[in-house]
């Protein structure tokens, strides 16, 4: 290693009275001394951005900095170089295995987030997402620039990298990031770590030949470590290796520990759940949804305000080429892919449309699905709108405009969209499973159904379609849903509970908020 001093004396040991656990929703007390935390990501909101990891990513540490040190660790991608341009170089990590010699920059967002980005040109930038090609498929090295990644962490947060700093806890997200504390058990040395699950459906599945190319012994490629099928997983990885994992809503806490969910992972999370080491957090959004003050909408409103509000559906409708109406307005912001439900949605589109409905689509996605909508949308130009793209300004103007928001997801974690929908006074159609039966309430800030098919998707459109021909109590859903926070403190409170119990007992159990 270049350029590192001798580590700092690790803290997971300290008994100080601040290493208990905090009960949820009081927070932390500051310290004169803050905690540590390296937070593992392959997402940021500020500069990158896929899914929900990249919302998370920018919000979370933000929410916990004024009571930790956190600092997030991020590939430099052209879009992270590109927001970061003042870099300092804190050390350089040889190369290992066919892993790449790389350095490790510092930088600093305007409200002051530290952030390390591992600059490693030949495995990051590149044209495309942070996970594949501009025709989205995988890049074929994934395994190494996500074995390099995780490798970096462990030896950040060891402090074997940036001679100033090393971290008490480790949290990684995802399975980009998984093998962080596999690597820093394979080294000798760890710091107590948590693993948050975003999609448990993608886990990072490679043939067992290239365990090599990263590094991974191979005594610990077997059924209690790294081994899944026959194939390396990283997800497998740091379900085995992390201290305690945790999930993005308490609903699929539970359900990840079924065979229906569980992606054949349930036997292990069954494991950690039995142990108490498994736990639901709901994540948050940023107040940056607030319909009274956003800039992006065509006309900010407060609930109540309906008529202020109607400008942003008249903007909705102008922007996808629809034609007035005076029938509801379904608002569908989503990855196109299979998990979202989107077959369904297009299934219902003609029943919606019969009667007087129409439907505005933004999202990227899966080829296919993305062609169908478009042959299927072209049947009724008047009502029904698609646009291929993501563009941040039109979703939230669909957020504000819409009156109810499609979201047929066959599983879904957490969901954001929901929330950003009931904040702009958007009643989401939801089906009832993870995030979205824990966010959505009933006949209240929107609509569940259980069964997972069109009739099911019908069901909740149908009653819908009833509330919106009864205007007072539309009136009334429409300000329940705007009351809705969703505020990032309960669950930083949360996370801090969880960050302070680990740092405090090295094994350690979060009995006081388990979310199964």
């Amino acid at each position: 290693m270049k350029n590192a001093a001798a580590a700092r004396a690790h803290k997971a040991g300290d008994a100080s009275d601040d290493a208990g656990l905090v009960s949820p929703g009081v927070m932390l007390a500051a310290t004169s001394s803050k905690r540590t935390i390296l937070f593992v990501t392959t997402e940021m909101s500020d500069c990158v951005k896929v899914g929900g990891l990249g919302e998370v990513s920018a919000a979370l540490p933000r929410a916990l900095a004024s009571h930790f040190d956190v600092r997030v660790i991020i590939p430099g991608y052209p879009q992270v170089l590109a927001r970061h341009r003042n870099l300092t170089i804190v050390g350089e990590i040889d190369a290992h295995a066919k892993m790449p010699a790389c350095r490790l920059a510092h930088a600093q967002t305007p409200d002051g987030l530290v952030v390390y980005i591992v600059v490693a040109p030949e495995l990051f930038e590149r044209d495309g997402t942070p996970y594949g090609d501009c025709t989205g498929a995988d890049w074929f090295d994934n395994h190494i620039r996500f074995g390099r990644l995780s490798s970096v962490a462990a030896e950040v947060a060891l402090g074997r990298v940036d001679a100033s700093w090393s971290a008490d806890l480790v949290h990684c997200n995802d399975w980009p990031s998984a093998l962080t504390p596999a690597y820093m058990r394979w080294s000798g040395r760890a710091a107590p770590s948590v693993l948050t699950v975003h999609n448990l459906a993608y886990q990072g599945l490679f043939p067992r030949s290239l365990i090599g190319d990263i590094g991974v012994p191979q005594s610990d490629f077997h059924m209690e470590g790294v081994e899944f099928y026959d194939q390396l997983s990283f997800m497998k990885a740091g379900l085995v290796y992390a201290d305690h994992i945790t999930t993005v809503s308490r609903t699929y806490a539970r359900e990840i520990t079924t065979q229906e969910h569980g992606c054949g992972l349930e036997g292990v999370l069954q494991q950690r759940a039995a142990e108490g080491r498994l736990t639901g957090i709901v994540n948050g959004i940023d107040e940056s949804w607030n319909p009274a003050s956003d800039p992006y909408l065509a006309t900010n409103f407060e609930s109540g305000d309906w008529a202020s509000r109607r400008i942003n559906t008249l903007a909705v409708r102008e922007a996808f080429g629809l034609g007035l109406s005076k029938g509801p307005l379904f608002a569908v912001v989503s990855r196109l892919v299979q998990q979202k439900g989107i077959d369904f949605i297009m299934q219902a589109a003609d029943e919606i449309v019969e009667h007087g409905g129409q439907i505005a689509v933004i999202g990227q996605g899966d080829p296919e699905i993305e062609k169908a909508m478009r042959c299927r949308f072209a049947r009724h130009p008047q009502a029904l709108g698609f646009q291929d793209r993501y563009d941040e300004v039109l979703a939230r103007r669909m957020f504000a405009g819409s009156h109810f928001l499609l979201m047929p997801s066959r599983f879904e974690p957490c969901g954001l969209s929901q929330m950003f929908a009931q904040r702009f006074g958007s009643l989401p159609i939801v089906h009832r499973t993870g995030g979205l039966a824990d966010t959505v309430r009933d006949g209240v800030t929107g609509f569940q159904f259980s069964a997972m098919s069109v009739n099911g998707l019908l069901n909740g459109v149908r009653r819908a379609f009833a509330v919106f021909d009864k205007k007072p109590l539309l009136s009334r859903m429409r300000a329940a849903a705007m009351k809705q926070t969703f505020s990032w403190t309960e669950s930083a409170d949360t996370y801090g509970s969880l960050y302070m119990r680990g740092i405090g007992n090295r094994s350690f159990s979060l009995r006081a908020t388990r979310g199964v």
